[in-house]
């Protein structure tokens, strides 16, 4: 049965991908912004159905904008997670971009790459974030600059943060930060214990490929994530003080998560 349900989640987002690609082409060829913020959601929406993963969600995005949300990392899926959430885009490093079949969706939700060992290019990067963000994207990074094994939070970078800074400052501005807690709880129902949070999570050198078939054949994943609370930041020196701040408040909110204190939650509504 599971060689049977991950061939119909293929096929199933093969097909959703034919449909909605070459609307996204379009709509970046056009300039349509709206579209173009509103089909990767659609595609992450359609996707988290048919691989099994049920979101629940606790708290709400800022309406405040510029917005940067500050999120742990556990595996590749969070990506998909988070961008069920609501129209946004991610900024990553720049490994992604060449990654097979997921370097392509990033392209196509207009992810900003970073290429952290060319500091030259920073000013640019911190041009494009700062614009993105002045013009209402919602921009998402995930403040350890790698996955975990998804049984603690690592520390969160400051310099990452700082980058973003620097988006911040180019726009001359203030930006809202807010802190994301993604954990994955249960699988197929029953709590996942120790092995099997390592098992659903994407980190070290393990094979996307084989991470990817895994998750494909097995069954429901329950997957909690956690808005915290919203705080202005004006960039510049803050930005340590920040990341310590948006770190503390995960990490808490990760840990709730695992123990079941995070409240009552409901999985995501179908969009609109």
């Amino acid at each position: 049965m599971s060689l049977i349900r991950a061939i119909f989640v293929i096929l199933g987002l093969v097909l959703t991908s034919l449909v909605l690609i070459p609307c996204q082409l379009v709509a970046k060829a056009f300039g349509w912004k709206k579209a173009m913020r509103t089909l990767p959601w659609w595609w992450h929406r359609a996707a988290i159905r048919l691989m099994g993963i049920r979101v629940h969600v606790h708290g709400a995005p800022s309406p405040a904008r510029p917005l940067l949300i500050t999120a742990n990392h556990v595996s590749w899926l969070d990506i998909t997670v988070i961008g069920s959430l609501m129209p946004l885009s991610y900024i990553a490093k720049s490994e992604v971009a060449g990654w097979p079949i997921f370097g392509t969706l990033a392209k196509l939700q207009r992810t900003v790459f970073v290429e952290r060992e060319r500091r030259a290019k920073t000013g640019a990067v911190a041009g494009e974030i700062a614009e993105r963000m002045t013009g209402g994207d919602v921009m998402v990074l995930f403040a350890e600059g790698t996955s975990s094994n998804g049984t603690h939070v690592l520390p969160f970078k400051s310099s990452l943060v700082g980058g973003a800074a620097k988006a911040i400052e180019a726009a001359k501005g203030s930006a809202t930060v807010q802190p994301l807690a993604i954990n994955y709880t249960h699988l197929d129902g029953l709590p996942i214990g120790r092995f099997y949070k390592t098992q659903v999570a994407w980190y070290g050198d393990m094979e996307m490929a084989s991470h990817l078939w895994w998750v494909l054949r097995h069954g429901v994943i329950d997957v909690h994530v956690a808005f915290g609370e919203a705080v202005p930041f004006n960039g510049g020196a803050e930005r340590k003080a920040m990341t310590k701040r948006v770190e503390e408040t995960v990490r808490r909110m990760v840990g709730e998560a695992t123990a079941g204190r995070l409240g009552e939650s409901e999985a995501v509504e179908e969009p609109h």
